[in-house]
């Protein structure tokens, strides 16, 4: 994995000051769960660090094309993802007298290294973690796998439907009432 570090110079030097940073990360993947995915392009980020006086925010958007394998016919499924990005990087670490708010105790910062620069990297890879959905699909309306002969359903109706569905409502704990005659 290529780290992403940008230098803060005088143009951050003062509370307010912005820098747009944008360029591209060679990524070739990453795993979430049990779920491995590749970026065949690698990732894009188009980020605005601010100088919010006790550190640099650092926003923005970071897009990439993925491919992984569909959670429902194991086929290969692609989508593209636009991530926000949104870290927070402190110029000093906060000392343990200084008192946090209730809201502050869970506050999530890195720290502006002693050269003077950030280390994107890990906020760029949580925001892609954050937003790769957690069911993948080939597309939304993907059939599956047979469960019976293990047919990929997209690509041919291998005649268990009928099967399927009988099994399913036998095993309802409804079925009895199937045969129910309500006459008046």
């Amino acid at each position: 994995m290529q780290d992403v570090i940008a230098i803060l110079d005088d143009r951050l030097a003062n509370a307010g000051d912005t820098l747009p940073v944008a360029g591209h990360m060679e990524q070739e993947g990453y795993q979430l769960g049990e779920h491995d995915f590749t970026l065949p392009d690698g990732l894009d980020y188009d980020l605005m660090l601010t100088n919010a006086g006790e550190g640099i925010l650092a926003t923005g958007i970071v897009r990439g094309h993925v491919v992984g394998t569909c959670d429902r016919c194991l086929e290969r499924a692609e989508f593209d993802l636009a991530a926000e990005v949104d870290e927070y990087y402190l110029f000093h670490a906060p000392s343990q007298t200084d008192s946090l708010g209730e809201d502050e105790d869970d506050v999530d910062f890195s720290l502006v290294g002693d050269d003077h620069t950030i280390d994107l990297t890990e906020a760029l890879v949580s925001a892609v973690l954050m937003d790769t959905p957690f069911v993948v699909l080939c597309r939304e309306d993907c059939k599956g796998l047979c469960p019976i002969c293990g047919e990929n359903l997209n690509e041919r109706d291998c005649g268990h439907a009928a099967q399927i569905e009988e099994e399913r409502l036998s095993s309802s704990p409804f079925a009895a009432l199937r045969n129910l005659k309500l006459d008046d």
